[in-house]
C-alpha cells in the first residue's frame, strides 16, 4: 500500500509539473492508451510502468485541474518551447518540503515522448536529496473496452481515474 501511495504521489507531481498555467502550453496527446515507464535514480523507487487511457478532453481537463493546485504549492512554474521540444522549470513546496525541478520534454505526443527531469528536494523526513527521473511514454493504440478516458492502470492492476483529482487533493499533506 505504501508503494501505491508513492506511485499516486508521483502521478500527482507529474500532473502538477506538466499541467499548470505557463508561458507555453504542452500539446495534448493522441487519444488512446499510453504506456508510461518511469525510471528513477537517486531514491529507492524501482522502475514503474503504468498505462493511461486518454482523449483530448481529458488531457485538457488534467491541465485545468492541476493549475489551481500548482498555483497553491508552486512559487515558480514555467514551460518554454525549444527547438527540440519543451523545457519546464518549477519550484514547489508541500508539507515543509521544497522541490526545485528542471525537465526536458521531447517527442511528438502522437506516438512517443520522453521527459527527463532532475530535482533537488529539501526538508521533509528524508532531508535534502537529488533525483533524476525519466518518463518514456508511448502510444499503444485504442483504450481497452473496460477503460474510459482518465483511467490509469498502476502496477499490480490498481485503477484510478485522473478525473477524481479533487479527491487526490485531500491526500496531499497540509501546508503549515
Amino acid at each position: 500500500m505504501t508503494r501505491q501511495l508513492a506511485l499516486l504521489g508521483s502521478a500527482v507531481c507529474l500532473v502538477l509539473s506538466a499541467g499548470a498555467a505557463s508561458a507555453v502550453d504542452l500539446p495534448t496527446r493522441k487519444p488512446g492508451l499510453w504506456e508510461m515507464k518511469m525510471l528513477r535514480t537517486g531514491g529507492p523507487m524501482p522502475e514503474i510502468t503504468m498505462q493511461h487511457c486518454t482523449d483530448e478532453t481529458t488531457d485538457k481537463e488534467m491541465s485545468a485541474a492541476a493549475s489551481p493546485m500548482a498555483k497553491e504549492v508552486c512559487s515558480k512554474q514555467d514551460i518554454q518551447k525549444t527547438a527540440t521540444g519543451y523545457v519546464s522549470d518549477s519550484v514547489c513546496s508541500v508539507a515543509g518540503m521544497t522541490v526545485q525541478s528542471h525537465a526536458e520534454i521531447v517527442g511528438d505526443f502522437n506516438s512517443a515522448y520522453t521527459v527527463k527531469s532532475t530535482s533537488h528536494s529539501e526538508g521533509g523526513a528524508a532531508g535534502a536529496r537529488d533525483t533524476t527521473m525519466t518518463i518514456e511514454a508511448k502510444w499503444l493504440g485504442a483504450c481497452k473496452a473496460d477503460q474510459k478516458p482518465g483511467d490509469i492502470i498502476m502496477p499490480g492492476g490498481m485503477k484510478m481515474n485522473v478525473k477524481d483529482m479533487e479527491k487526490l487533493k485531500g491526500l496531499l499533506p497540509k501546508q503549515k
